[in-house]
């Protein structure tokens, strides 16, 4: 008598009732870290807003790439932003979906730009891009901490050729 519902789980009441608040608060969690995964696409790359990056990632936060592991918002921004900003001036980034899981989010996407610099070793050719994507966050309270990107280079590459296939 007299104790919280804390201390005795194994009363059914009052586990149907802490099983009710995890899953209020694991939607209202989800629903915070989706809503931050759409504003770093929103931000970063539609709004070209480099500030945003550093409020986003911590020193520590990782980003795994087909280069391989990119430590912080420095690294990021000098070997992912810039030059795809740079190769593709008009770069958009449309999110087509979205999945949620505790800390994780996974975002699909679609970017389309024109590419108009060099900023990727490649010279500019004018051309018109589509690449599609997956990308994984995980977040820890309001910092991205971790995640990666997961698209094909190789088409990218392929729809710049000089010859079309």
């Amino acid at each position: 008598r007299g104790r919280r519902c804390g201390e005795r789980l194994r009363d059914a009441t009052c586990l149907s009732r802490s099983i009710d608040w995890i899953s209020k608060r694991s939607k209202h969690v989800n629903n915070e870290y989706t809503a931050r995964s759409l504003r770093w696409f929103e931000e970063v790359w539609n709004q070209r807003r480099t500030e945003t990056i550093d409020e986003f990632l911590t020193a520590d936060s990782i980003a795994e790439t087909e280069d391989g592991v990119l430590r912080g918002p420095d690294e990021f921004k000098k070997q992912v932003h810039a030059p795809m900003l740079d190769a593709f001036p008009d770069l958009h980034v449309d999110v087509e979906g979205t999945v949620t899981e505790d800390d994780s989010v996974v975002i699909r996407w679609k970017a389309t730009g024109t590419h108009q610099g060099d900023g990727l070793g490649i010279k500019a050719t004018g051309r018109p891009i589509v690449i599609r994507g997956i990308t994984w966050h995980r977040f820890r309270d309001d910092k991205l901490v971790g995640g990666g990107d997961y698209w094909s280079q190789e088409s990218l590459k392929r729809q710049l050729q000089d010859t079309p296939q």
